[in-house]
């Protein structure tokens, strides 16, 4: 990649891995539903601006057009929902976690979606490991008392990660050539359509945030994590393909475990270092190409 594009990797990488921070911060105040209605609109308002400035070719036919609606609910509402609902109950350390297992999810829906995208031996051994950091990561949540309730936040945040896995594929299907602004934009108008309507239904008794902090949160996780982190993911992987744009996943464990311990005093346990560790070496393996091996030169060259 070039310098540019290494720029663009570490910022969307800092942005989406202090997401998780954010996202406990503002759970405390407002309801999951909530969080993710607010969240979007202030994502939309820059995105909305940035429409405007840009003036993006927008696709004509109404196939495509589905494709960004339902793009909108499977990657951006139900997966945004699930995680601000699981950080009620989880570590905003761990959620970073379970999020990075996105590339694992993918790595098998992908064998069965696309015919230039199977599953190897490597690929094997990436998904046993990263799934036994998983059941390391989520032990934590079952002892002699039984099953708590984290272990549910666990799982829904588990759930995130492959709705993320399919839209990828499913994106990748269906939206090429289409302008990143076009994909990061339409699909944020189903979503807090969606989402506003559930929680209109389920939180009313609590819509606009009380706290300073939380605006700050909504607006960090609307501006930096919606609009702008969704224009350069889209950016990337139209400059260095999918496969290589995901790898941003690496970091969000590393931000989300020290922004958790520093701000949050968030524990730090076997659990969570080994489940870390195997969750980002499958996720290694699972995208590990090895090297060709030079040709030797014919005599005489």
């Amino acid at each position: 990649m070039k310098a540019r594009e290494w720029t663009m990797f570490g910022v969307l990488g800092l942005i989406w891995g202090s997401s998780f921070l954010w996202i406990k911060i503002a759970v405390a105040d407002v309801g999951p539903l909530t969080l993710v209605g607010w969240r979007l609109l202030f994502g939309l308002a820059g995105l909305a601006v940035v429409v405007a400035l840009r003036r993006p070719h927008f696709p004509g036919d109404a196939r495509t057009w589905g494709a960004m609606v339902l793009l909108g609910l499977t990657n951006t509402a139900l997966p945004f929902a699930l995680i601000s609902w699981g950080e009620t109950s989880i570590d905003s350390a761990v959620a970073s976690i379970l999020n990075g297992t996105v590339p694992l999810f993918a790595m098998v829906i992908a064998h069965f979606a696309l015919h230039d995208d199977r599953i190897t031996v490597p690929r094997v051994v990436g998904l046993v490991t990263g799934f036994i950091g998983v059941v390391a990561l989520m032990a934590r949540d079952i002892g002699p008392q039984g099953v708590q309730q984290g272990l549910l936040g666990q799982a829904a945040v588990l759930l995130a990660a492959v709705f993320y896995a399919g839209s990828s594929v499913f994106a990748r299907r269906t939206l090429r050539g289409v302008s990143p602004v076009v994909q990061a934009f339409v699909p944020l108008i189903g979503a807090d359509t969606f989402i506003w309507v559930a929680a209109l239904s389920a939180e009313s008794s609590k819509l606009v945030p009380a706290q300073g902090q939380t605006w700050l949160a909504l607006a960090w996780l609307g501006i930096l994590g919606s609009c702008i982190a969704y224009l350069l993911y889209f950016g990337l992987i139209q400059s260095v393909g999918p496969t290589r744009a995901t790898v941003v996943t690496y970091v969000f464990p590393v931000v989300g475990v020290i922004l958790g311990v520093l701000f949050l005093h968030e524990m730090v346990d076997q659990h969570l270092v080994i489940g870390a560790g195997l969750i980002v070496a499958g996720i290694v393996a699972v995208n590990w190409k090895p090297r060709a091996a030079p040709v030797p030169a014919a005599a005489g060259e």
